[in-house]
């Protein structure tokens, strides 16, 4: 570990003495950090009681800008956009609340949502927010978005100053959560330069940002809810081990780390935990190999559902927590553990002796190298992991060897996401998910009519049950309502993707989003995190303060 923190501190002094530079441009940091050498001496002492300095990944930093029509607060990694204004929110139990709009409701047929929206709120140049923007911001999102799905909106009209109605191309209950993260731009200010020089009505306004560094963010003096308590926000993307430096420097307030970096003891700070659904685990294809257009989808031993079963009861989540995770994080059974829809069915003991019968069972017989086969198929696979992410890599690494335990030889393999994706139909791949919102199962389960071989996106995998459920809860009549057809949709009984299903994606473990955090400091409570270590820990800093 010694030789961990020299390196760390050798990266340290490379930074001349603010870390904004760790990402691109190093040359301009002590010019654009916006941290003087006297304010690093202070850190966050009685003049800066109203400032906060955070990391984040080099990954959170919005490569298309500030703008939701390019994935800005409602992209992968799904988050409150701070300097726009959204229709609702979610609370801390992850129900839905109210910000812009003061109703909603949706017509009988699930095809309308009537939007009322406040009449006090004005955009930081000035100018009111109408519903004339609300329906701008999602036409425009509609017609623009790559990062999200906006297929389900026909187009948002104002029928008057305060009111929008969505008109749908199918029913879409649970548009409230789309809502919570939909930023409103205003129609007048906006160009093909928005996401640099974004305007909105959030509590927050942009003041500075400067590329591969940091952004800057200022309290919105004209919000029209509570006046922030955090005056100044300043980000900082920088890769671990530069912001573990930075936090044992006492440069930043808080700092986000890694498990491998939890035992590190930083005077003047404390590990602070997040409990998430940011869940890693591996598809298993279903099928048997087939090939089109070029890509193979299916693998001849996966292909088994009593392999997969075998499989998710034969791996022990807890160790890999234990051994990968230093203990920061909670098994995972399925892609929305702790979510209101979530089904309990989805949970398995380790049982590796059951496993092993399962395999012997269904005729998979070890061979005289110790891995099993049936009718010439050995027991073996690929698990891929992102070049470069040392967890996943761990992890599979660690599946590798539970599994060896069972006979089944697996071997491991870094990629690019360049062809990890087609990849991914036939060879297992580690991934990470995780939302707040349901369609995270409709997005890996539910068939694909128009791609690859009619199954779901990401692994071949198909059950006409299981769609129907979720289709049935994206046109139900409430949120309430939805949740019990999530639920049926992994398990109702005698069918689902549960261990006494199909079984086609096995979950290991939800990876507890950890930072170093000045004494002194009182981060407000956390909504359970998403997938993505990076924009959600400051969802709600205008709440935070100094003791």
């Amino acid at each position: 570990m010694k030789k961990k923190i020299i390196a760390f501190l050798c990266a340290f002094s490379l930074a001349a003495g603010v870390f904004a530079g760790c990402g691109q441009n190093q040359e301009q940091t002590a010019q654009t950090s916006g941290v003087s050498d006297e304010k690093v001496q202070e850190g966050s002492q009685e003049s800066t009681k109203d400032e906060v300095i955070v990391t984040m990944p080099t990954t959170s930093e919005p490569e298309s800008g500030f703008d939701p029509a390019y994935g800005w607060g409602a992209g992968e990694h799904v988050h409150e956009p701070l300097i726009q204004s959204t229709l609702t929110v979610t609370n801390q139990d992850l129900e839905i609340g109210l910000d812009l709009a003061t109703d909603y409701h949706v017509s009988e047929d699930g095809l309308t949502w009537t939007v009322t929206i406040r009449d006090d709120v004005k955009f930081t140049d000035g100018e009111p927010l109408t519903a004339e923007d609300v329906a701008f911001t999602y036409n425009n999102c509609k017609e623009k978005s790559s990062v999200n799905d906006f297929t389900m909106l026909e187009e948002a009209v104002a029928t008057d100053n305060t009111t929008v109605e969505f008109r749908m191309t199918r029913p879409y209950s649970i548009w409230p959560y789309t809502m919570a993260v939909v930023g409103i731009v205003p129609e007048h200010a906006y160009d093909e330069n928005y996401g640099q020089n974004p305007i909105g009505s959030g509590r927050y306004i942009m003041k500075q940002w400067d590329r591969g560094q940091q952004v800057i963010f200022e309290a919105n003096p004209e919000y029209y809810g509570e006046a922030p308590k955090m005056k100044k926000v300043t980000v900082l993307f920088m890769e671990e081990d530069a912001a573990l430096a930075a936090a044992m420097s006492g440069q930043v307030d808080v700092a986000h780390t890694a498990a491998s970096y939890s035992d590190q003891q930083i005077e003047g700070y404390e590990l602070f935990r997040v409990d998430t659904v940011d869940n890693r685990g591996f598809n298993l294809p279903c099928v048997e190999p087939q090939e089109k257009d070029g890509i193979t989808y299916g693998n001849a031993f996966t292909a088994d559902v009593r392999v997969r079963r075998a499989i998710n009861i034969g791996i022990d989540r807890q160790e890999m927590i234990d051994n990968v995770l230093n203990g920061y994080g909670t098994a995972a059974y399925s892609v929305c553990d702790k979510m209101p829809w979530y089904n309990e069915d989805c949970e398995v003991a380790y049982d590796p002796e059951e496993a092993v019968r399962i395999l012997e069972e269904a005729g998979w017989k070890e061979g005289s190298d110790g891995i099993r086969e049936k009718d010439g198929v050995k027991a073996e696979f690929t698990l891929m992991f992102s070049t470069g992410d040392s967890v996943r890599q761990a992890l599979a690494e660690d599946t590798a060897n539970q599994l060896r335990e069972l006979g089944i030889r697996v071997t491991t393999e870094g990629v690019g996401w360049d062809v990890a994706y087609d990849r991914a139909q036939s060879d297992p791949l580690m991934w990470g998910w995780g939302a707040h919102t349901p369609m995270e199962l409709y997005n890996i389960y539910h068939t694909l009519s128009d791609s690859g071989i009619g199954m779901a996106g990401y692994s071949p995998y198909a059950n006409e049950a299981v769609d129907q459920y979720m289709d049935q809860a994206l046109a139900a009549g409430s949120l309430e309502e939805s949740y019990e057809l999530w639920k049926k949709a992994q398990w109702d009984g005698t069918t689902g993707i549960t261990q006494e299903g199909d079984i086609p994606w096995i979950w290991l473990c939800n990876v507890d989003h950890l930072y170093f955090v000045r004494d002194g400091l009182q981060i407000a409570d956390q909504k359970i995190h998403p997938h993505g270590h990076g924009w959600s820990i400051i969802n709600n800093v205008d709440q935070w303060n100094w003791e």
